[in-house]
């Protein structure tokens, strides 16, 4: 699995002209489903992303875990888009969206019995995805 991971001041997941999920400070995470991923996957990806130590504070770095800052969590196949070859991305390495769409629900599920506030797109939708960057802070992070 994979997921872009970005500090922010604010991000919202817009669907049909609606907005599905919002957050202010936190994190938005864009999280894609490879072919051979699985549960185990998914809940090593959510806490990687609970936990992962990118906001500053007085007495050094903290996690949306240590500071209970929420996640914007939205699914986003074409993370394993391949563009190694001509123009036009391959995504044979994405998992089709009857494997993908569990493994992110995973992915919120474990967030939330981590205890964390989780928002989230709509799986397979057509969304229009804002954020203010805090940093800016985006990294990719793969398990």
């Amino acid at each position: 699995m994979r997921a872009v991971v970005t500090r922010v001041d604010t991000a919202a997941v817009t669907v049909d002209g609606a907005v599905v999920g919002e957050i202010g400070r936190g994190l938005l995470a864009l999280v894609g489903v490879g072919r051979d991923d699985d549960a185990a996957r998914a809940r090593d990806l959510a806490r990687k992303v609970h936990e992962l130590r990118v906001f500053p504070t007085d007495d050094g770095a903290r996690s949306a875990s240590d500071l209970g800052l929420p996640v914007l969590v939205v699914s986003q196949f074409t993370l394993y888009g391949d563009t190694r070859k001509g123009r036009r991305p391959s995504w044979t390495e994405a998992a089709p969206g009857e494997v993908a769409e569990p493994l992110v629900e995973e992915v919120v599920a474990e967030l939330r019995r981590r205890g964390a506030t989780v928002a989230t797109g709509v799986f397979g939708a057509l969304m229009s995805v804002s954020s203010v960057n805090d940093g800016p802070m985006t990294l990719l992070l793969e398990v």
